[in-house]
């Protein structure tokens, strides 16, 4: 469904999209010199030139390293299918909503840069000794970086003003949708070992609040990127805010569960690091139970002020139909 913008609104419309004001000019060449065209082809170089620096040595190894390398080929893959279809003029033939797409890609792959560009040095580039790997790989993060700044920018760019009308991935509850999916999977990177959380029914309790979550999220995202609002039994605008309610709600008690249960003694947690027995050692490439019981709790404190953030934005979303 179409959106506008005048506290927020929604609607079909347009192809504007330099950000700056300018038209885009598609199925030509002329569409790379636009600003929008230079920041996506600087995507394209950036992602390519990272994972060709680490393919070159063999410098990655591991779940973190694949991600990085995943992260990498994928966006640059998806950039270029963007670049191609602009080019080519062939919006009107995507099979998905080219109001909604790009901008949903663009702030995904930042955040996925993003990531790459903590996790790879992080987990991988400082246990590598001095050498052409290592080399490769600090260019590659440096690469990693810009291609994250780009994205961001291509999304600042293209986000929805006030008054605008535009395609519902465009306002501020539909970014905060990509942002809410992608750490609900990033903590369940976190709590893929089952043991961190089968040991009690409140911790169950928090995965499951995880995973309700972010299906209802990926199903709203879904929707408006096959511009299929209409086939819900509710109004979509009331299918936003009973999400974000709930979300809310349920992360909240997440929030209070996931700590207590995993921190507090008295409920078998442990308070400090040195008292996990499986994070004794410094391993490479390894993220001990601990790290990760911390790391989801704060990703939960994140997710939690995401829906608060999306539950406030969304009822000052205008809908139209065009």
């Amino acid at each position: 469904m179409p959106v506008t913008v005048t506290r927020t609104t929604i609607t079909t419309t347009t192809s504007s999209s330099s950000g700056l004001g300018s038209s885009t000019i598609v199925g030509s060449p002329r569409a790379l010199t636009q600003p929008l065209g230079l920041l996506r082809l600087l995507q394209l170089i950036s992602t390519c030139v990272a994972f060709s620096l680490v393919a070159s040595v063999g410098a990655w190894t591991g779940a973190m390293g694949n991600w990085s390398m995943f992260t990498w080929c994928f966006c640059f893959a998806v950039t270029l299918i963007i670049l191609i279809v602009e080019l080519a003029g062939l919006q009107a033939r995507f099979p998905l909503s080219w109001r909604n797409f790009p901008i949903t890609y663009a702030c995904y792959a930042a955040l996925f840069c993003l990531s790459a560009s903590i996790i790879y040095p992080t987990t991988y580039v400082q246990f590598l000794s001095h050498g052409r790997s290592r080399d490769h790989a600090i260019a590659a993060t440096a690469f990693s970086c810009i291609a994250c700044v780009a994205y961001a920018t291509e999304v600042a760019w293209t986000r929805a003003r006030p008054g605008e009308i535009t395609g519902y991935m465009a306002t501020v509850p539909g970014l905060l949708k990509v942002l809410e999916t992608f750490v609900a999977c990033v903590i369940f990177a976190f709590i893929s070992n089952p043991n961190l959380y089968q040991h009690q029914p409140a911790l169950e309790w928090c995965v499951a609040v995880y995973s309700i979550c972010f299906i209802l999220a990926a199903v709203a995202i879904l929707l408006n990127l096959g511009d299929c609002t209409n086939v819900l039994p509710i109004a979509f605008p009331t299918f936003l805010s009973g999400l974000a309610l709930i979300s809310v709600l349920f992360y909240a008690t997440a929030l209070v569960l996931w700590p207590l249960y995993q921190f507090d003694q008295k409920y078998g947690g442990h308070p400090r690091r040195s008292m996990d027995p499986g994070c004794g050692d410094r391993h490479t490439y390894y993220v001990c139970p601990w790290d990760r019981r911390l790391a989801v709790a704060i990703l939960t404190a994140i997710n939690l002020l995401a829906y608060v953030a999306d539950l406030v934005h969304s009822a000052r979303l205008v809908f139209v139909r065009v």
